[in-house]
């Protein structure tokens, strides 16, 4: 097959590029009738955003001049409040100054008066001589003088030998009496208030007996108060009893060994409740307060 058949029977579009120039024209009519009314569009919407910044614009020029109008009529008051307060002022300035000058005027005269109602000096006696001449007779000042000086002279300020005896003699006395009045004074008794809880062996245990037994503890100090049985379990009881003791002359110690010597009826002995007391002995006295 020849090369000019071979072309012919090929199917080239050789039109191409002009039928491509013809698509581009077409579609760039097309875009721009829309771009057209796009932008008849974007124009209407630009000129309402006009109108509206010129409403806006307005509309804070109404306000602003409201508001200018308002701020006027305020300082206006103002302006006056303080015209008025400015005339107070004034007002109370004057007053002030007034009132100074009446009493600068008030000083000069107190100032003045003492110099005036001051009297002058007398004049000193005059003494004749027998030429018929007078003179000043001089003044007692240095009369004055020397009496003051005897009794500057009679002041005595350490005082003498003999107040300080009479002072020391009071001062033992006074010491004596408090010591005196100190010793009649009662004496405190410490004292020591007890509960025991007094346990027996068992049920069978007689608990009156028991009771004697520790009631028959005697001792100088010890004092036996009230008692009570109180139920434990099983039927058996315990003695509660209260008692007062001196802290100096009964311990504890000695009362437990004491009551527990009764082994027959005693099995343990407890303090449920132990606190002290400070006692007064009962003594009348006279009350003396030192001078």
């Amino acid at each position: 097959m020849s090369t000019a058949n071979f072309l012919a029977q090929d199917k080239i579009w050789f039109d191409k590029p002009r039928y491509d120039e013809a698509e581009r024209r077409f579609y760039e009519r097309m875009n721009g009738s829309s771009q057209t009314t796009q932008d008849v569009g974007a124009n209407s919407i630009l000129q309402d955003i006009a109108r509206a910044r010129e409403n806006i614009q307005k509309s804070l020029a109404g306000v602003s001049t409201i508001i200018s109008a308002a701020d006027q009529g305020e300082l206006i008051c103002r302006i006056k409040s303080l015209e008025l307060e400015n005339q107070s002022l004034h007002k109370v300035v004057d007053d002030l100054r007034a009132a100074l000058s009446k009493l600068e005027c008030r000083v000069t005269v107190l100032e003045k008066s003492p110099a005036a109602a001051s009297p002058a000096p007398a004049a000193a006696p005059s003494v004749p001589y027998t030429n018929g001449t007078t003179v000043q007779q001089k003044t007692s000042a240095p009369v004055k003088e020397q009496e003051e000086e005897e009794d500057d002279d009679e002041i005595d300020l350490f005082g003498s030998d003999d107040d300080d005896e009479e002072a020391e003699k009071l001062k033992e006395q006074r010491l004596k009496e408090y010591a005196e009045k100190k010793a009649k004074k009662p004496a405190l008794i410490a004292k020591s208030s007890i509960l025991l809880d007094v346990k027996p062996w068992d049920d069978e245990t007689d608990m009156a007996k028991l009771e004697e037994c520790v009631r028959s503890v005697q001792a100088d100090g010890l004092l036996w108060g009230t008692s009570k049985l109180v139920p434990v379990g099983y039927g058996i009881k315990k003695l509660q009893i209260a008692c007062v003791v001196e802290d100096d002359k009964v311990g504890t110690d000695i009362l437990e060994e004491e009551i527990t010597k009764f082994e027959d009826y005693v099995s343990s002995v407890q303090y449920t409740c132990f606190f002290s007391v400070s006692v007064m002995v009962t003594h009348i006295i006279k009350q003396e307060n030192l001078p």
